[in-house]
């Protein structure tokens, strides 16, 4: 069996009200970056069941919902408890340049992966300029 003395537990529980607990997270830790022509979120989830994740979007606001669950029942002697359980939740607002329709998420050990790609109106193109006498010429842009 595992015994734990804490002699600073009355200042813990102090601490606990006034800035959260591990039992009920403030946050959902969060990786966003862009590569090419793809905006990536990835959020980390370890010990979530694939089943309790919902991602939605409405109106470019990215919504990740997650619940962790402690294993329950009978036999089950809680004998330890300092992983975070519960909901997870976490929102992102995100530009009119990303094409949300086109969304992909995919879970991996324990992390959350979203796909977005950049929409085509956000993407460099070139722009046809047309100097008197001269006729149209195309320059990079």
């Amino acid at each position: 069996m595992l015994m734990r003395t804490d002699p600073f537990r009355e200042i813990d529980r102090l601490t606990e009200q006034f800035f959260g607990t591990s039992s009920r997270p403030a946050v959902m830790h969060m990786d966003a970056y862009r590569d090419g022509d793809h905006f990536y979120a990835a959020f980390d989830l370890p010990g979530v069941d694939p089943d309790s994740i919902d991602c939605t979007v409405q109106r470019n606001v990215l919504t990740v919902r997650a619940e962790r669950r402690r294993p329950a029942g009978d036999t089950v002697e809680l004998v330890a408890a300092e992983r975070p359980m519960g909901v997870f939740s976490r929102q992102l607002f995100l530009g009119d340049t990303l094409d949300t329709d086109k969304l992909e998420a995919g879970y991996d050990n324990g992390v959350l992966t979203l796909r977005i790609p950049v929409a085509e109106r956000a993407k460099p193109r070139r722009v046809t300029i047309s100097a008197a006498g001269n006729g149209p010429r195309q320059i990079k842009g």
